[in-house]
């Protein structure tokens, strides 16, 4: 939509008429064009689809602006239909389709989303579902395997794992002594992750080479991770059931579809002919 300081002027192409507040409905003429009505349900749906700060003007101001921009439409497009050319009939076309099409998937998208649903997937995910581990870690970043193997020998021979770390890790983590703190799976690099997963607590790993460099690791503890109550997860959840909602709806309507591909052969590059819209 317009600014509205264009739209609040005076145009002379309609004719409105007061109505009493009781008779008003979404059939309630508001203005004429050449013949064709303005309905108050033509401004309710426009202004529906405006942007939030145009909603927020008074009523008045939104009231007139709506009713102009209305009018304008209607003048400018009375004489388009005049002499609508081919590519434009196609597109007007297109647009209906594509608008029609995307009601429908709001209308499911915003639906109402079955509790038992949002139950269900919530047991499956955190009730009965592998429970997700957390892993608490420290590491020294070095450049070269030899130097990180190096660094393990030390370790064993009963060197500290932090002043180690402090003294020689290149990682931003050395002056915390290599602490990584609490993460779990998909925190880190593939190599870095599963290195973790496979050692058991209170141990150092093997040199891991990651796209940083070579890694020595100790895992220090492990934990269960706790499931969110439901009421946390619960719009991700609903986010997920009615994109999948979509999406079968989708599929039902398409498979569903009686639909006949011509048999013709079009070279592909006729797709970028904007020409052919002029023939």
């Amino acid at each position: 939509m317009g600014k509205f300081s264009t739209l609040l002027r005076a145009t002379g192409l309609a004719v409105t008429v007061a109505m009493p507040a009781a008779a008003q409905d979404a059939t309630t003429v508001m203005a004429t064009v050449n013949g064709t009505d303005i309905t108050l349900g033509h401004m309710i749906a426009l202004q529906e689809r405006l942007p939030e700060q145009y909603k927020q003007l008074e009523d008045a101001v939104l009231f007139d602006g709506i009713l102009e921009q209305l009018i304008q439409q209607t003048a400018l497009s009375q004489e388009m239909e005049k002499d609508l050319s081919g590519a434009i009939e196609l597109s007007k076309e297109n647009e209906i389709r594509a608008f029609l099409a995307g009601e429908l998937l709001a209308k499911i998208g915003t639906a109402d989303v079955d509790e038992a649903a949002v139950e269900e997937v919530y047991k499956e995910r955190f009730a009965e579902g592998e429970p997700d581990m957390e892993f608490n870690a420290s590491h020294i970043l070095v450049e070269t395997e030899d130097e990180a193997k190096e660094l393990i020998t030390m370790l064993a021979d009963g060197a500290d794992f932090a002043e180690l770390a402090k003294e020689k890790s290149t990682g931003p983590s050395g002056p915390g002594g290599g602490s990584l703190g609490w993460f779990g799976k998909g925190a880190m690099v593939p190599a870095f992750e599963q290195a973790v997963v496979a050692m058991e607590d209170d141990t150092v790993s093997e040199p891991v080479q990651t796209q940083f460099g070579w890694h020595v690791i100790k895992r220090n503890e492990s934990r269960v991770k706790e499931a969110p109550a439901l009421d946390d997860v619960r719009d991700e959840i609903e986010r997920e059931l009615r994109a999948k909602a979509i999406d079968d709806e989708i599929t039902r309507l398409t498979d569903t579809a009686t639909v006949s591909r011509t048999e013709v052969e079009v070279d592909p590059a006729a797709i970028r002919d904007v020409g052919l819209l002029s023939k």
